[in-house]
Formats: C-alpha cells, sequence, structure tokens
C-alpha cells in the first residue's frame, strides 16, 4: 500500500523532515509527499528542502532512506494556494485566504483518499494554526480507517531553528538561542523529535455518495450529513393496508393489488439511478402493464382472500383497460394523499413520464426504501 504524507507548511519546512524522520524512527516508510502552503511558504521549502539540487530533503534521504527506496516528492509537489485572485497568496490574512486554503485541503484530501490502494497521513504540524485546522477538517470529512492525523513536537531550543532540519546521522554542534537570546552551541544528539498521533473522527461514510464524485465546499458536506433518512414504505398484502412515517392506510384490494404491483416491479428493477432520471428500468407502458394482467390477478387472490379469480375476470380490475387503468391510478392518488399528505405524493404515486403514446408508469420512491409483505 502507497503511503503519502500529506502536509501543511509555513515559513519553516523543517517541520517536513522532522515529520519524515520521526515517522522513519516508528518504522513507517513514506512513498510521496505533498504540500500546502503559501508564496512564501513555497519559497521557504524550494530553498530549505531542495536547495541547488542538495537541500535537507536530499541530505535526509542519504542519511535516512533505504538503499534503492525513492520518494515521490519533487518541487512541483509544493503547492502554493490560490487566492480569490487566482494569485498565490501570501499569508492567511482574512477570511477569504482561509477559505481558499480550506478548499485546496478539501480537494486534496479528496484526491487521495480516492484509492483504497494508499494511505494518507495528514500532518498538521506546519504553518499557522488555521492550516493546520484547515487540514484536520478535510482528514475528518475523508478520511478512512488506514488514514492517519500526527502533529510533530520538537526539543524547544531546537525547534523552529534555522539549522536544525532533523537530527543528523553523525551528531554535530549548531548554534542556538539561550533564554535570554544570547547565542549558544549544543549537539544536535540532545535533540528530541516526537511524533504525536492524534485522533480523528472520519465522517466518510455518513457522506453520500452522490457527494463523494469529486470535492465539495463544507457548506454541502455538513448539510449531506444532517440529511434525514427516506421513510420506508410497507405494502401490506397480508393485511390490506400501507404503512408509512407511522401512519397506516386501509386500501380497497383492486387499489392494492395494482399499487403492489408496482412495488413489485420497482423492487425486481435493475434501476441505474435512484429517481428514475434518464432511467425506465421500473416503468411499464400501458402495453406491458395489460400483458402482466395474470400477475396483477394473482395479487389480487392475494389480497382478496377467499374470492376466486375466475368470477372476477370479467369486471373490474380483472379487466384492466387504458381507461379503467387511469381511474384506478387518479383513485389510488386520492388514497394516497388523504393518508399520507400532498408533500409526500410524488414519491408514493403511481407516476408517468414521458408523453402519449410512449407514457411510462411506475413508483419512483428508491427500491430500498420500499417492502412488501406478501
Amino acid at each position: 500500500m502507497k503511503t503519502i504524507l500529506l502536509a501543511v507548511c509555513g515559513l519553516t519546512p523543517q517541520v517536513i523532515t522532522e515529520t519524515l524522520y520521526a515517522l522513519h524512527q516508528r518504522g513507517t516508510p513514506v512513498d510521496a509527499i505533498r504540500i500546502l502552503t503559501t508564496r512564501p511558504g513555497k519559497d521557504a521549502c524550494l530553498t530549505g528542502l531542495f536547495g541547488a539540487g542538495d537541500g535537507h530533503f536530499h541530505r535526509y534521504l542519504r542519511e535516512y532512506a533505504p538503499e534503492n527506496k525513492r520518494i515521490d516528492f519533487a518541487p512541483r509537489h509544493v503547492r502554493s494556494v490560490a487566492g480569490p485572485s487566482g494569485a498565490p497568496i501570501d499569508d492567511i490574512a482574512g477570511s477569504d485566504d482561509n477559505e481558499a486554503f480550506l478548499k485546496a485541503c478539501l480537494e486534496a484530501a479528496f484526491e487521495h483518499t480516492a484509492s483504497e490502494d494508499n494511505r494518507v497521513l495528514f500532518s498538521i504540524a506546519g504553518g499557522r494554526k488555521t492550516m493546520g485546522a484547515c487540514l484536520s477538517l478535510a482528514a475528518q470529512f475523508y478520511g478512512r480507517p488506514q488514514d492517519r492525523m500526527y502533529h510533530v513536537l520538537v526539543s524547544p531550543e531546537f525547534e523552529s531553528n534555522r539549522n536544525f532540519y532533523y537530527p543528523p546521522a553523525k551528531p554535530r554542534r549548531i548554534e542556538l538561542r539561550d533564554a535570554m537570546g544570547q547565542p549558544c552551541y549544543k549537539s544536535t544528539r540532545y535533540a528530541r523529535v516526537t511524533l504525536a498521533p492524534l485522533p480523528f473522527i472520519s465522517v466518510r461514510d455518513r457522506i453520500s455518495d452522490g457527494m463523494l464524485k469529486k470535492p465539495e465546499p463544507p457548506s454541502a458536506l455538513l448539510l449531506s450529513l444532517v440529511r434525514e433518512r427516506e421513510p420506508e414504505l410497507v405494502v401490506d398484502c397480508r393485511n390490506r393496508k400501507l404503512i408509512y412515517r407511522g401512519l397506516e392506510m386501509d386500501m380497497m384490494p383492486a387499489r392494492l393489488a395494482l399499487y403492489a404491483f408496482f412495488a413489485l416491479q420497482k423492487k425486481r428493477s435493475d434501476c441505474a439511478t435512484p429517481d428514475c432520471k434518464g432511467c425506465d428500468a421500473c416503468l411499464l407502458t400501458l402495453v406491458e402493464i395489460l400483458d402482466r394482467l395474470d400477475e396483477i390477478a394473482k395479487l389480487y387472490a392475494t389480497v382478496g382472500g377467499t374470492r376466486l379469480q375466475g368470477r372476477m375476470s370479467d369486471s373490474g380490475i380483472m379487466a384492466l383497460s387504458a381507461e379503467n387503468f387511469n381511474s384506478y391510478k387518479s383513485k389510488i392518488r386520492t388514497d394516497l394523499e388523504k393518508a399520507f399528505g400532498p408533500y409526500e405524493l410524488p414519491r408514493l404515486e403511481i407516476a408517468s413520464q414521458g408523453q402519449r403514446p410512449d407514457t411510462r408508469y411506475g413508483i419512483t420512491m428508491k427500491k430500498d426504501r420500499i417492502k412488501v409483505v406478501m
């Protein structure tokens, strides 16, 4: 499984190599690195990590990377986030900059969590606090069980020191500043770099599939989380009733037989879309309905109990035609509206789609929300 380090960074690119070092100490190899930063942050990363082909990232690889181990990380992988004007932002100076940075974090998190063949390590240690908060929120929206979030802690005297990028394999003395701000020297053997795992609650499994096709703004993602689960419709042929949203409605046997026919058609169909738009797998033409009168007759025998099919074959539901089909459909619609209200009618009624003579009929409610009891 490929491991991607997705990090935010400000003017101290040391946090990237410090995180790499801490992961190495834990036995966690990294295959790729991607950084989100500002325009000055990108300049700092390019100078400090890559330099003139011999920056601290290359030095780290020489000292700690296993032989033949490559990390997919180059200057093009350091992204300076663009603001509302389209130009890279210099800092998180206001709500517009913050919104742009959050959008970039969501896009990056969405992109790198799209494949099950990788895991993402979210590093929130670099940059301003708001940058880490943005990446943390992105991790909560898109993170999966295999993903992790980290902060890195460095001994105070070495933290943000321009000469310290990680504890080198061979310790050396570097210039530091004491509590009074005076220069002093200390060996890097005393530097402590600690990786702090941060728990996060992933809500990815609560986001609808439609919201996982492309990066969405936080407002849309939050709205999808508070959506109400669609209620179940029970077509109870045994007790001649419909049950929906805690309400029960008795229905005449002939009407219930026809309605149950359409409910079963929906359940058995191979629907391409949940709302029937651009799909007619569960919808039937009148000719197709009349060709299946035997199915409706069997349902009527089940609903009607002891009444024999043969004795009713010359009238009512047993003699369904274009004229009385529309009459039955209209009466069923009226029953549904009286019992469950006009707001629920579009998802419950036997709807019609298309123009004559190609009109098709069916129930457009999602099939997993329909239950037929025989």
